[in-house]
């Protein structure tokens, strides 16, 4: 006969056991996890998918990575308070990727942010967010004096990026950027974020790039941009600027098939296909999409919805 004591014992034991077992581990609330708030590529405005922008989300500490417009929106329809955001990080200084970067910092600011965000991004940064100041002084200065609020400016804490490396070290996260071409323009950055359930790659807009390879290898994911062809030719057709355009594009961007190079190259256990090129054609499919990046990468592919969320360890 088994006493109250014995019994305890053995239903503190088994309640141990289970709380370690692989089983319990897979329910327990996860550390980190990726939402991809704007999947379109590009800067124009549409009734589908919002502009580009992903979240990270590490130990409930908000990364948003890019800020094109919807951003804001975006955040509050994933649930993610805005003033609970502490790092915005810019790829690049394309309009799609930074339009609402100021703009999100304010819209934190009048829903009660008291505590700094940290911005990083590419050469310029430091410059816009004083512009932004001087932008907005009359309605910051207003809303000072007449609503009570803290004076927003010395939150916004910004600094340049100039070279790769490590631009962020916290106790959960490491954050490196890797400058990759992206013509004209030359001050553009994959990121890689080291956190304690895996790593994340966001590849940035990207020309194909071997090395990107190298800076991605063995991530947990790897978040890349893709231009799928057939809809670059229908998008030109019927563009005023269209030769113009796909010269662009092509020079630029990443084609599906050579996604699937970098992913095989690197080695990485999922492949998340994002900032589509075009990202507004009702004709494309997502076995468009993955259908030639199946040609080089026989790993996990997810076509990134907005909104979706992937958790980390995956």
């Amino acid at each position: 006969m088994i006493d109250r004591r014995s019994a305890l014992k053995l239903a503190l034991s088994s309640a141990a056991a289970f709380a370690t077992s692989p089983g319990f581990a897979q329910t327990a609330k996860p550390r980190t996890r990726i939402v991809f708030l704007g999947t379109k590529g590009g800067p124009r405005i549409g009734v589908g998918a919002s502009n580009p922008a992903n979240l990270v989300v590490v130990n409930d500490t908000p990364f948003v990575i890019d800020c094109g417009m919807g951003v804001s929106r975006q955040l509050v329809s994933a649930g993610v308070p805005i003033p609970s955001v502490k790092y915005i990080f810019i790829s690049h200084h394309h309009s799609d990727h930074n339009l609402e970067y100021g703009n999100l910092f304010y819209n934190a600011w009048v829903a009660g942010l008291s505590t700094p965000i940290h911005s990083f991004g590419p050469n310029g940064i430091e410059a816009m967010t004083k512009t932004y100041w001087e932008l907005n002084k009359f309605d910051v200065e207003t809303r000072i004096a007449d609503e009570g609020r803290p004076d927003p400016r010395p939150l916004l804490v910004a600094k340049d990026i100039t070279e790769d490396g490590v631009v962020l070290q916290t106790p959960d996260v490491k954050v490196t950027a890797f400058r990759t071409p992206h013509p004209p323009i030359v001050d553009n950055f994959a990121y890689k974020f080291e956190t304690p359930d895996g790593t994340v790659v966001f590849s940035s807009d990207t020309a194909y790039n071997p090395k990107l390879a190298e800076f991605a290898k063995g991530a947990d994911v790897l978040v890349h941009e893709c231009l799928y062809l057939p809809a670059v030719d229908r998008l030109v057709i019927k563009t005023k600027n269209g030769a113009t355009l796909k010269k662009h594009l092509l020079e630029s961007h990443t084609t599906t098939e050579d996604v699937g190079r970098i992913a095989a190259a690197a080695d990485v256990k999922v492949l998340v296909m994002s900032h589509f090129v075009p990202g507004d054609d009702p004709l494309v499919t997502d076995d468009n999409w993955t259908e030639d990046v199946k040609k080089n990468y026989s790993g996990r592919i997810i076509v990134a919805k907005d909104l979706m969320e992937l958790k980390l360890p995956v």
